[in-house]
């Protein structure tokens, strides 16, 4: 039997030309390429990224791009969210010589405070729920200089929940670390205050007769 074609878990040197049937392959910053799986959203298609299903190696290059992304900006400390955003946070803060990182977390623990948490969703994963910070690593983020890392942005609305749970500290990050921009629709909601900085970026995809093109350049 043959294994099915498993994406992100090694780089390639060559990229199939459009039309694209279930691949999109996604160009790296050092020019190599990552096929991601293209999902059909109807009016619109995305290219996907699991960051908790990605190869060791894929992981490291892609959390030293984002760590190279943000280098200038000399944060303080990193916020991982849980929408994946915690595949690459520890390697950032470290890769930034770090002693320790921030996990908000899905999970209330006995002893978290409900004034430190705020509702979350995402748009691969449908419904609320909470975004939670354990209170006993809170004044690790009071009046720092935040790195909020995510692992996508698509629409933004994760990212948002994450810049609301550190607006309960009265901070505002330098930045928005992300593996992968994915498109634009993120763009309009977004506050201008709040750079977004990436490894890399995909357009969105629009249905074609045999497949999928880029619906505009991004």
């Amino acid at each position: 039997m043959t294994a099915p074609r498993e994406p992100w878990q090694v780089f390639t040197e060559e990229a199939a030309p459009p039309p694209w049937r279930d691949f999109y392959p996604a160009r790296m910053p050092d020019g190599r390429v990552l096929e991601l799986p293209i999902r059909d959203y109807g009016d619109v298609g995305v290219t996907g990224l699991i960051a908790n299903q990605t190869s060791f190696a894929v992981a490291r290059a892609l959390s030293g791009w984002m760590t190279d992304a943000v280098r200038d900006l000399a944060p303080e400390v990193v916020l991982g969210l849980p929408t994946l955003g915690q595949v690459f946070a520890p390697q950032i803060a470290e890769m930034l010589g770090h002693p320790n990182w921030v996990a908000a977390g899905y999970t209330r623990k006995r002893w978290y405070d409900e004034e430190l948490s705020v509702p979350i969703s995402s748009s691969t994963g449908p419904g609320e729920r909470r975004l939670w910070l354990d209170p006993r690593v809170a004044h690790r983020l009071r009046g720092r200089r935040v790195l909020l890392v995510d692992d996508v942005i698509s629409t933004g609305s994760s990212a948002l929940a994450g810049l609301a749970l550190l607006r309960l500290l009265n901070v505002v990050p330098v930045a928005l670390a992300v593996a992968l921009a994915q498109g634009d629709r993120w763009r309009g909601g977004w506050p201008a205050q709040v750079p977004v900085r990436w490894a890399f970026a995909t357009p969105l995809l629009r249905h074609v007769s045999n497949g999928w093109q880029e619906k505009a350049a991004f």
